[in-house]
């Protein structure tokens, strides 16, 4: 193994995150809750538990639960500089009044021995994938007043390539050329918005994350290191635009807006498209999101306005340790002719506080238009089945610093091929 560029600097970051948040082993059970320090992609405020669908200070549009399990009643570990009970140590410190400014990140680091082309394409190499940091005023409406809030992404790393604005035209936004650094490593600012609310609306303009599918860019966010083919190949990432979200009531929130296409980056000119949906919590055990893109999605699908994509999520609280999930997303562009479907489900069985187990079962089928070839595999001809199977932990050294290993199986039985690979990262949140 060798370590890639910006390797030895990332360990060093790691290990004085990982000597202010060294902790114990065991804690309470529950349902699984991402490592996110944060809130981080701050869709909406949705009733709902999974990560790329909104959650009450949640990621993009995503966050899934609440945005840290903390370390309970148990010896999970209570970070050196904590001052609130559940919370892990911040950058900037933190005491029990609310902060005017979230201000926080994370590192992420990992190594993979074979890629598949999603995300993780840089095999047999220690790489710092995600070095995160973000600035954030939450929008909060007091009495029915108007509440005014703003975040503000930046990250440097391998992931760049896969979270800048790559459905802009050449040179604009993050796409510009100078945002690149060599040996796959960039930077990219994935988010970019103004917000207001009032009551129970919310209204974000600018350049934010996506509300579709489960999965999510930002690894906090994730049970697994690697990522669904479905979320790869069949979602966007990023949108510019304006999307606003409602509150029918405490189980149930509406999405509704206007957004320039896939993956665009203040660029006005590539595209037009509808996004929105709902989430409801259908039961106190069972949430569904159901999340669409129509109009022109831009350089995805040939500036032609034929096109439509949905993400259906159910998120399964099966018993107090075990979370089912299933998600199916469908994809026709019709100018192009490409046309795919994704079945993923998920099963996460939460030990205690520090250990969690995870699978992750998924079928994605996809055409020659969508242009996914799998590292060392054939370029399909026609429609083609594609199957991956990844098995994973997730185990907690403290309230910040969490690590992930899977063993990960694809295979494709039309094209003749299959592969097996190992990988785990670190990710240390601030």
């Amino acid at each position: 193994m060798k370590f890639g560029k910006a390797g030895w600097s990332l360990i060093l970051g790691l290990f004085g995150t990982g000597l202010m948040s060294v902790s114990g082993a065991m804690g309470q059970t529950g349902v699984y809750t991402p490592v996110s320090s944060v809130g981080y992609q701050q869709a909406a405020e949705v009733p709902i538990l999974t990560p790329q669908q909104m959650a009450v200070p949640s990621p993009e549009g995503a966050g899934y639960q609440e945005a840290v399990a903390g370390c309970g009643s148990a010896n999970c570990g209570c970070a050196v500089g904590r001052s609130c009970d559940g919370d892990p140590w911040t950058l900037f410190g933190r005491n029990c009044d609310e902060p005017r400014f979230n201000i926080g990140g994370w590192f992420q680091g990992g190594y993979h021995s074979k890629s598949n082309d999603l995300f993780n394409s840089s095999p047999d190499s220690f790489n710092l994938h995600q070095g995160w940091l973000f600035l954030e005023k939450e929008a909060k409406s007091e009495n029915c007043e108007l509440g005014f809030g703003f975040r503000f992404d930046g990250m440097y790393g391998i992931d760049a390539g896969d979270t800048q604005a790559f459905g802009n035209p050449a040179n604009t936004w993050d796409l510009d050329p100078r945002f690149q650094r060599g040996g796959g490593y960039g930077w990219a600012i994935p988010q970019l918005y103004g917000e207001i609310a009032k009551g129970d609306l919310s209204v974000k303009v600018g350049h934010f994350y996506t509300l579709i599918g489960y999965e999510v860019v930002t690894a906090p966010d994730n049970f697994f290191y690697s990522h669904a083919m479905t979320m790869y190949n069949s979602e966007p990432f990023t949108h510019t635009g304006a999307i606003a979200s409602y509150s029918l009531n405490d189980d149930t929130t509406i999405y509704g807006g206007w957004t320039s296409g896939w993956d665009t980056g203040f660029d006005f000119s590539t595209g037009s498209n509808f996004l929105g949906g709902f989430s409801t919590q259908l039961d106190p055990n069972v949430s569904f999101t159901y999340m669409t893109t129509f109009g022109d999605f831009g350089a995805r699908s040939a500036n032609n306005d034929d096109a439509y994509s949905h993400s259906l999520v159910f998120d399964i609280k099966l018993t107090e340790n075990l979370q089912y999930i299933v998600q199916s997303d469908l994809l026709r562009i019709a100018s192009t002719g490409e046309d795919n479907v994704g079945l993923n489900q998920y099963w996460i069985y939460q030990v205690n506080d520090c250990m969690s187990y995870g699978a992750r079962m998924e079928w994605w089928k996809g055409d020659d238009v969508t242009g996914y070839q799998p590292h060392g595999g054939l370029a399909p001809t026609s429609s083609t089945s594609y199957y991956a199977s990844t098995f994973g932990v997730n185990y907690k050294l403290g309230s910040n610093v969490t690590i992930r290993p899977e063993y990960r199986y694809d295979w494709s039985p039309a094209l003749d091929y299959n592969q097996g690979y190992f990988g785990m990262d670190m990710i240390a949140t601030f």
